[in-house]
């Protein structure tokens, strides 16, 4: 009987001492090695993707806005003059700005424009302003009725253009 006593009390040590804490290092090891074998995969993924995304960063570069800035705003001003003429609106103002981007990579250009047309005509210009090659991003659009049948609409419509150069300080 002590005999017994004495193999289950090394059993129950065996287990506590060795097989528990090995069976804990055995799954905490899989565990490590499921979260390494996906990071495995998706560093596979991103070198195959590598060629793809170098290729529309430069895509992305090159529809910058122009890093002289009285160029990308005259640029700016003319493609809003192009699509306005092009959807056969009237653009009653259009007020660029710079601002700061958050980091110093970058900065934007906030661009109000205020346009008059028909909702064809309107639908049109943004529509134009949408599939442009600049890398605008359209931030508000208003559009109020300027008659009573609502057939002469006014469009208010607030764009930011990015430039991949930090802002100039003003002298």
């Amino acid at each position: 009987l002590m005999l017994l006593a004495g193999a289950s009390i090394g059993l129950l040590l065996l287990d506590s001492l060795v097989l528990s804490p090995l069976t804990k290092a055995w799954q905490m090891r899989s565990a490590e090695i499921t979260r390494l074998k996906k990071s495995v995969t998706e560093g596979r993924s991103v070198i195959e993707r590598a060629d793809r995304t170098r290729r529309l960063w430069a895509e992305m570069q090159a529809q910058a806005m122009p890093a002289d800035p009285a160029k990308s705003e005259q640029d700016l001003i003319t493609a809003f003059d192009r699509w306005g003429r092009a959807a056969g609106v009237e653009l009653g103002s259009i007020k660029p700005q710079w601002k700061r981007g958050t980091s110093n990579r970058y900065s934007q250009i906030e661009c109000r424009v205020d346009a008059t047309g028909s909702l064809a005509a309107l639908t049109r210009f943004l529509y134009e302003v949408e599939k442009s090659a600049l890398a605008l991003r359209v931030d508000s659009v208003e559009l109020n009725a300027r008659d009573d049948s609502g057939s002469r609409l006014s469009l208010g419509l607030l764009v930011s253009g990015l430039r991949l150069v930090p802002l100039e300080a003003r002298k």
